[in-house]
């Protein structure tokens, strides 16, 4: 699939075009930098928000710092204590809609998901109803020093939790995404349980169940360069065993 030339997503209305949904977690060093390389893209009518867990590394002042700097809509969320990734895309979600947003995008504040992607990304919005920044299709991959096994247990993985939902996409677990507005109220925000690994590809899996028009774009996965990854095998077994329940339950 041949992408678009970069362009503006760019409904009708609302001074809230297109809301970043960034949740983080001891993020202090990699969020200003990440703030600044999406705002140095020129995107109409862009905002962010931002969803800090309590970081004990001062990520939450420091978000509120940007915020108190940026000319436009920049919302911080403070919660006390760290409730998993999925509970932090909920609440972001959640506040993006209610701050008007018709475009929502979903990425890492550790500067994996490159935000030179995003425009493009936003342009297959016209046609699609949500795009998926992958990894495993044609054009994309993950960072060149991920050794032999990483690179087999992210592969393989995904391909066990698309074989387990019936998934379509080929990167099922991917957290670069960009929503329309009405598919995140199809989905149903609140209706989505997994707060862990699991949360990702309960997204997509909901998202073509209800039939909505799923589109991939390739994207390079880079590691983080400052700080640690949060992933566990613990946490990939236990979004599997989970996953199975959702497909089960329907």
């Amino acid at each position: 699939m041949t992408s678009p030339p970069p362009a503006q997503f760019s409904p009708a209305g609302g001074s809230l075009k297109v809301a970043i949904v960034i949740p983080t977690y001891n993020e202090a060093e990699n969020l200003p930098v990440l703030i600044t390389e999406l705002m140095a893209l020129g995107i109409e009518g862009l905002g962010f928000v931002v969803v800090d867990d309590g970081s004990p590394d001062g990520t939450g002042e420091i978000a509120d710092g940007l915020a108190g700097e940026y000319d436009g809509v920049f919302d911080v969320v403070h919660r006390e204590s760290k409730q998993g990734l999925g509970k932090s895309y909920v609440a972001g979600f959640t506040r993006a809609l209610e701050l008007g947003a018709e475009a929502v995008v979903q990425m890492d504040a550790d500067l994996s998901h490159p935000p030179a992607e995003v425009p493009t990304m936003l342009a297959m919005l016209e046609d699609a109803d949500i795009v998926v920044g992958s990894r495993y299709t044609k054009g994309g991959g993950v960072d060149p020093n991920w050794s032999f096994m990483r690179r087999q247990i992210s592969y393989w993985g995904g391909v066990g939790i698309r074989l387990v939902l019936g998934l379509k996409i080929k990167d099922s677990t991917s957290g670069f995404k960009a929503f329309r507005r009405s598919a995140l109220e199809t989905i149903g925000v609140g209706r989505l349980k997994l707060a862990g690994f699991g949360f990702q590809p309960e997204v997509t899996y909901r998202a073509q169940k209800a039939g909505l028009r799923i589109a991939e774009h390739p994207f390079v996965f880079l590691d983080r360069a400052i700080g640690k990854s949060k992933m566990s095998a613990g946490i990939a077994a236990e979004a599997i065993y989970r996953l199975i329940l959702i497909r089960l339950r329907g």
